[in-house]
C-alpha cells in the first residue's frame, strides 16, 4: 500500500517513481520468454499490433518494439493485469473501487538500434475517453537507465492541460509554446530509472519521452493503462482499438476488451479475465509475491 505521502506526492508530479518491487526474478524471467515468444510469432494468439514505432521493420537500425494489448496474445502477461500489488496502488491513487484496462503496451528498445520515443502526452493519443482520469503503470521488464534509454518526465506537467505544441528538440529536450502554460509552469526535465522488476505510475497528461538507447543492454517494459470506472467512450477522434469498443457513445467503456480487473474495492482474479482469444489464465501462482519497497540490487 502506499503512504499519504507518495499519493500526495504522486498528485503532485504527476508521477511516482520510488522502486516499488511488484515483480519476482522469477516473473520477471518468464515475461521475458515470453515476450520473446510473442516477437517470434509463437504465442497462443496474435496482439492487437505489433510494430516498430520508428518505421520499417523489426530488424531495422532505428528500432522501438511497440506491442499493443499483449494480454490478449499470452496467458502471463493477462495475470498481470490483474497483480494485486499494482491494483490496490492504483486504487489509491485514482481513489476509486472500480478499475479497468484501457489496454497495455509493451515498448522495448534493443540494445545499440533501440531509438528514442518523443516527448508526448497519452491523453491526447486516445481521444475516445473522457475523462483524463487514467494512470500507467510501467513495470521495467530489464533495469531501465539513463544510459539505455530509461523515461524522463516534467515534473506538474499533467496540471497543465492538453499541450497542442509539445515536440522534441536537441539533447532530448521538450519543445513547447510558453503561452500555453500557465505563469508559474517550470519546464523541469527528471529521469525516471526504474530497477528491474519495479513499477513506476505516471498520469495520462504528464509529459514525458525517452531518449535512444545505444548501449549494449535491453530496455524492455510492459504498461498498463488503467482506467477508473468512470471513464466512458467519448468518440472525438479515433484510436487502432476503436473497433473493440462495443458500448454506445457516451456510456461506460466496459466490455471483453476492456477487462473490470478491480470491482467493489478489491482485486479481481486473473481467471476473471474472460480472453478474446484465448483461454482464461489458470497460473495464479505468478500473481505469488509480497510487497516490499526495497530497491533491486
Amino acid at each position: 500500500m502506499l503512504t499519504p505521502e507518495q499519493i500526495r506526492s504522486f498528485h503532485e508530479n504527476g508521477y511516482l517513481n520510488e522502486s516499488i518491487r511488484v515483480l519476482t526474478d522469477e516473473q520477471l524471467e518468464r515475461l521475458r520468454d515470453r515476450l520473446d515468444a510473442v516477437i517470434e510469432g509463437k504465442s497462443e494468439a496474435p496482439p492487437e499490433a505489433l510494430r516498430n514505432m520508428s518505421g520499417g521493420g523489426l530488424k531495422s537500425d532505428r528500432v522501438v518494439v511497440q506491442i499493443v494489448n499483449i494480454w490478449q496474445a499470452d496467458d502471463l502477461f493477462r495475470a498481470h493485469l490483474c497483480n494485486p500489488v499494482i491494483l490496490e496502488m492504483m486504487a489509491q491513487l485514482m481513489d476509486t473501487d472500480t478499475i479497468r484496462v484501457w489496454h497495455d503496451q509493451i515498448q522495448y528498445k534493443p540494445p545499440v538500434i533501440g531509438t528514442s520515443t518523443n516527448w508526448h502526452q497519452d491523453y491526447p493519443a486516445w481521444p475516445i475517453l473522457e475523462p483524463a482520469d487514467l494512470i500507467s503503470c510501467w513495470v521495467a521488464l530489464d533495469d531501465a537507465t539513463l544510459e539505455n534509454g530509461c523515461m524522463r518526465m516534467v515534473p506538474g506537467s499533467h496540471k497543465w492541460g492538453t499541450h497542442r505544441a509539445l515536440g522534441t528538440g536537441e539533447e532530448f529536450a521538450p519543445t513547447y509554446d510558453p503561452s500555453q502554460l500557465p505563469e508559474d509552469a517550470e519546464v523541469k526535465v527528471v529521469p525516471i530509472e526504474v530497477p528491474a522488476g519495479c513499477a513506476a505510475f505516471h498520469h495520462s497528461l504528464t509529459w514525458h519521452g525517452s531518449a535512444p538507447n545505444p548501449s549494449q543492454r535491453h530496455r524492455r517494459a510492459i504498461a498498463v493503462h488503467y482506467m477508473p470506472g468512470h471513464t466512458r467512450y467519448v468518440p472525438n477522434g479515433t484510436h487502432l482499438i476503436q473497433n473493440r469498443v462495443e458500448v454506445e457513445a457516451g456510456e461506460i467503456l466496459t466490455g471483453q476488451y476492456f477487462p473490470t480487473v478491480y470491482e467493489n474495492g478489491r482485486p479481481l482474479p486473473p481467471e476473471a479475465i474472460k480472453s478474446p482469444s484465448g483461454p482464461a489464465p489458470t497460473h495464479n501462482e505468478f500473481l505469488d509475491l509480497s510487497y516490499t519497497k526495497e530497491p533491486i540490487h
